[in-house]
């Protein structure tokens, strides 16, 4: 179920905005440099209600096992939400990307895993 969408800016900087029953949230992704092949690509980063930024979640790059074609898959999560949003972000033709939302499956703990697995049919979803 798509909830979202990622867009670059004018300044090229990637941008997007969720709406859920209970969450609606604009937010950028900001680049991470690192060096560990297990870190993030983005970290997810909005305003609190004082306008400070703050990091709300992050975003690895992943490619699926069925097409080889690359997504972003992550989750965003705050003291104020009874658990993590767990997303994956699928680019379109123009650029863009749609944001999915994962539920996980009964029985695990990590939504990713389930993901890894079902990554094709969240492709066609985008």
């Amino acid at each position: 179920m798509n909830i979202g969408t990622i867009r670059a800016n004018e300044r090229g900087h990637l941008t997007g905005s969720i709406a859920t029953l209970a969450v609606a949230m604009s937010f950028a992704l900001r680049p991470i440099e690192a060096s560990n092949p297990k870190a993030p690509a983005y970290e997810i980063c909005t305003r609190n209600p004082a306008g400070v930024h703050v990091q709300v979640g992050a975003l690895w790059e992943q490619t699926s096992k069925s097409t080889g074609e690359c997504f972003l898959q992550g989750r965003i999560d705050d003291p104020s939400m009874s658990r993590p949003l767990a997303i994956s972000a699928f680019r379109q033709t123009d650029g863009s990307y749609n944001v999915a939302w994962l539920r996980p499956r009964r029985g695990s703990a990590d939504p990713f895993a389930a993901a890894a697995n079902d990554d094709h049919q969240m492709a066609n979803v985008a």
